[in-house]
């Protein structure tokens, strides 16, 4: 009859020290369980018992904090949205937006290293999926919404939600760059950023010009959309300035 096989005290503390190791927030546990399993198996063969298993979760504990690996997946943009805004300071406040940006989409890419193996393997399997891609893409840009209030970029007013989502697609395509970049200094990756700041900037100046140039033609169609008559919109300012009283005369 076979023996059962034994745990050495060394396999026991080791398993110890790995339990210990894992993060007490349970969401964390989850989303570094996948990003652990992902960075050397392949995304598809990837399931939610494997995940649980390796944070450490029951599947019921797991599905209370997340209903799919996607959910998961988009909890690494929370957990790097955390860091970078826990380490922010106003050192940068009286920089130009450019540098104010450099720094900050540095900040995450240093906050999203831990899962770079990992991210490797996701990215291209994630791009030929348009509704996941659709899915990420909310959450980056409620991410980025926050990333820009950070360093003082307005993202509620009109031009607000271009700004986000130009941040987005400017972090994508340099974080394109930083996946292959395994140099210790990052220097492509700081190359492409520049460059892409570069050319988000000249786009963002346009559009400003171009938004100040049509804002009476967008005053007079909001003003003819609002569907009072032209007279009543008349007597309305007329009345704001006072002329509708009798008392009322113009100056000289």
């Amino acid at each position: 009859m076979a023996r059962k096989p034994v745990s050495t005290k060394a396999e026991a503390a080791e398993a110890t020290a790995k339990e210990a190791s894992k993060p007490a927030d349970p969401r964390k546990r989850a989303v570094d369980a996948l990003m652990n399993l992902a960075a050397s198996r392949p995304w598809g063969e990837i399931e939610l018992p494997d995940i649980a298993t390796e944070a450490g979760l029951t599947l019921a504990q797991l599905r209370g904090l997340f209903p799919s690996k996607l959910a998961m997946l988009g909890g690494v943009t929370r957990i790097v949205d955390d860091a970078v805004l826990a380490g922010m300071s106003d050192d940068l406040a009286a920089e130009p937006i450019r540098e104010r940006l450099f720094d900050l989409v540095m900040r995450r890419l240093d906050a999203m290293a831990p899962y770079k193996a990992a991210l490797r393997r996701i990215v291209p399997v994630i791009r030929r999926d348009p509704l996941a891609l659709a899915a990420l893409n909310r959450g980056a840009v409620n991410s980025w919404r926050y990333m820009l209030a950070s360093v003082g970029i307005p993202t509620e007013d009109s031009l607000g939600a271009l700004r986000v989502q130009g941040a987005v697609l400017l972090m994508a395509r340099v974080s394109d760059t930083w996946l292959d970049d395994d140099e210790p200094e990052l220097s492509k990756t700081m190359a492409r950023l520049d460059r892409e700041l570069k050319s988000a900037g000249r786009i963002m100046a346009r559009v400003e010009d171009v938004h100040r140039l049509t804002a009476p033609f967008r005053g007079l169609a909001r003003a003819i959309c609002s569907g009072r008559p032209l007279k009543a919109r008349r007597r309305e300012r007329a009345s704001e300035r006072g002329e509708d009283n009798e008392d009322y005369a113009p100056a000289i």
